[in-house]
């Protein structure tokens, strides 16, 4: 914590003079020097010898701020008392990097009336390292940061660690100046040519923190662990269903397993079994390995590689549901009447075997009746199973689309590596039938997870999805009547089943994806919180997540609530064990589920314009979707997005209509969500991960 922030927080919990100042913080002979520095940029007011905040009194137009946006000639700092965000234009940025907390005071007299306009008084806490690429400027060495390309950093000769132009780096600003083009930043990483997506995605991670090694004493923990095996005295008190025909359906590379099914019909319906690796056996409280994962808050995939929330000696070994192996697990067992409704539900703690190791695609191939001998064999043991897990499926289908749950079409990019890991194909994910089998088997088991904890007034980890605000509202509505689609949400706000009806009129029309976007963009995020507040998308009262602990921390936390509970917990002991730990678990997971989103989809752009690279010239048919005043963004069939540049396909300054067309007042033409052009490859970022086009058809 620096000086400058160390004074404003004593002085914010009382005005106080500067010998007061130097008795809290040590008699160093900088404060005044730093408290003087402070009054004069407007953070500080002195009176009768003390000092306080300027925020007291009747200057209270200075707030603590995050800068968020930094372009070439404007910042946008987002209030930290979540009121908004803040315009600076580029004058009054005090060269404040993103990532900084800063103090920003209030124009009296904003430009755009209405706006929140103002200038930063202050750096609180700068954030110092950026990655981004070498390059030469003006005969020096500069970083051009990822987050703010137009603002050079320029990196001292003394400094450079060697780095040469067309690197990717990290860097840390080593002298700050009050202008951007007078900070001096060192090199403290080198990751690579900025040509190669693997290198850029190294340096993405960096930037957000994420390790892919674990500290010494989680390996350590996870050491003890290696070729662990399930013990006797570990089965005792254990339902024991190894003799019940369980198995697991996963993709064909997936080595952490979690989750297993098992299925049977009964006289009033069906019988079904979710079986979860009982992770919370092997990650206690208070050990590195729990405090690593807490951490982490989940694993972060991208291509084909993943950074585990646990060591690999857990994810893919005791805590992995392995082919005839036993394994602990923690199950729910529910039963389902003939129309596929939940009747009734346990938990249990279980000791299990997997039959076998289902893939998705060869399960598929047989229930579309399209198997082989080998298949034949290979399932044979759950052969029976299979086609009552489909019967129950359907009718859960048909159970979610009476509620009114959202199936939003949105699509989903595989990304192929060769051997050197660098992007040689994107294809559009494509989900069969076994897929939505053990998904909606795993909504099953997670709406019972937290309908078991509501009714016992447990403290929990909820998955939380609120219903729309008003405002994305009133842009939704804007949207659909630019597009010529009526509809009227009621005043009350639209019930999932309105979205329901609107996502299914469009599916397979040429607005399709627009309207699809824009249901999505409408909807709020979903978070952890520690009140049931249900689930807007899928239409559910109670949800969590209860099904995959090897990868998320939420889940593994209600493991360990769920099994105090049925071990016969009271409801204070719960309370006093769990009520401020659910909270932490919530907070933290919810941040860094926010930051792995945010970086996976970073590194699949960077691996999309990889792929491209090697196709700058071809032309390629795509659908636009989207539109804004700067360019319209095109996506191809297989996922990749890139942009149309108004400043190159319009003669005249472009016009915006309500978010769906972009009009040249010059030429006549127009582009609108939903319309179909050809465009031709003709620059790539890989670094930024961008993509530009042009239209194939203009004018050479």
């Amino acid at each position: 914590m620096s000086l400058q922030t160390k004074i404003l927080k004593e002085i914010e919990k009382r005005p106080c003079r500067l010998k007061e100042l130097k008795k809290r913080l040590g008699n160093d002979k900088k404060i005044q020097r730093t408290v003087e520095e402070l009054v004069w940029r407007g953070m500080l007011r002195e009176k009768d010898g003390a000092y306080f905040l300027t925020r007291t009194g009747d200057a209270d137009k200075a707030f603590p701020c995050r800068l968020v946006k930094l372009g070439r000639r404007f910042g946008f700092a987002s209030r930290l008392d979540g009121e908004g965000d803040i315009f600076i234009p580029g004058r009054s940025l005090l060269g404040a990097m993103p990532g900084d907390q800063v103090l920003v005071r209030l124009f009296d007299h904003p430009r755009v009336a209405g706006s929140q306009e103002g200038e930063v008084v202050s750096i609180l806490e700068p954030h110092n390292t950026f990655v981004g690429e070498i390059v030469e400027a003006e005969g020096r060495l500069a970083l051009k940061p990822d987050v703010s390309p137009d603002n050079l950093l320029y990196i001292k000769k003394s400094a450079d660690g060697g780095a040469r132009p067309g690197e990717k780096a990290a860097v840390e600003i080593l002298e700050r100046g009050d202008h951007h083009a007078d900070h001096r930043a060192g090199v403290v990483m080198r990751f690579g040519s900025a040509e190669q997506a693997g290198h850029c995605i190294e340096a993405l991670l960096y930037a957000a923190g994420l390790n892919r090694r674990f500290p010494e004493k989680v390996k350590a923990e996870a050491r003890a662990l290696e070729n662990a095996t399930v013990q006797p005295a570990q089965i005792r008190g254990r339902l024991d269903l190894r003799d019940t025909p369980i198995f697991t359906i996963d993709s064909a590379s997936t080595k952490d397993i979690d989750d297993a099914v098992s299925i049977e019909r009964t006289a009033a319906g069906y019988r079904l079994g979710v079986h979860i690796a009982d992770v919370s056996e092997y990650v206690k409280p208070g050990t590195a390995l729990d405090d690593e994962a807490f951490q982490r808050g989940t694993s972060v995939y991208f291509g084909e590689s993943v950074l585990p929330m646990l060591p690999r000696q857990l994810s893919n070994g005791i805590c992995s549901l392995n082919p005839q192996e036993e394994r602990l697990a923690f199950s729910c067992m529910m039963e389902l009447d003939a129309r596929g409704e939940i009747v009734r539900y346990a938990f249990a703690k279980t000791v299990i075997r997997s039959r076998v190791k289902g893939v998705y695609d060869e399960i598929n191939a047989l229930l579309a009746g399209q198997g082989n001998a080998e298949l034949a064999d290979k399932y044979a043991q759950v052969a029976l199973q299979l086609p009552v897990l489909d019967e129950l499926y359907r009718l859960r289908a048909a159970r979610r689309k009476e509620r009114g749950g959202l199936e939003i079409e949105s699509d989903e990019a595989k990304i192929v590596l060769d051997a050197n890991g660098r992007c040689v194909d994107v294809v559009c994910r494509e989900r069969g039938r076994s897929e939505m089998i053990i998904e909606e088997c795993m909504l099953l088991a997670n709406q019972c997870a937290a309908k078991a904890a509501r009714k016992a007034k447990a403290p929990f980890v909820y998955r939380v999805h609120e219903k729309p605000d008003a405002e994305r509202l009133e842009r939704l509505q804007t949207l659909l009547t630019a597009c010529n689609v009526n509809v009227k949400f009621p005043p009350e706000g639209p019930a999932p089943r309105d979205f329901a009806q609107l996502l299914d009129a469009t599916r397979g029309q040429p607005l399709e994806r627009a309207i699809h976007t824009g249901v999505l963009r409408c909807m709020s995020k979903a978070c952890y919180e520690t009140a049931p507040k249900g689930h807007f998308g899928l239409a559910l009262e109670d949800y969590a997540h209860f099904t995959s602990p090897i990868r998320r921390y939420p889940d593994l936390a209600i493991h360990r609530i769920l099994s105090d509970l049925i071990a016969g917990a009271s409801e204070n002991t719960l309370k006093e064990r769990y009520q401020d730990f659910a909270q932490a678990a919530a907070d933290q997971s919810s941040a860094r589920e926010v930051l792995a989103m945010q970086t996976e989809r970073s590194a699949t752009s960077c691996y999309k314009a990889e792929y491209m690279q090697a196709r700058l010239g071809q032309e390629f048919e795509g659908v636009v979707s989207g539109v804004a005043a700067h360019g319209v963004y095109v996506e191809l069939p297989n996922t990749v997005e890139g942009m149309l540049r108004t400043v190159e396909i319009c003669q005249g300054e472009p016009v915006l209509t309500d978010g769906v067309r972009v009009s040249d007042p010059i030429s006549g033409k127009s582009w609108a969500l939903g319309d179909t052009v050809r465009v031709k490859v003709t620059r790539v970022d890989i670094a930024l991960g961008n993509v530009d086009f042009a239209l194939a058809d203009a004018a050479e």
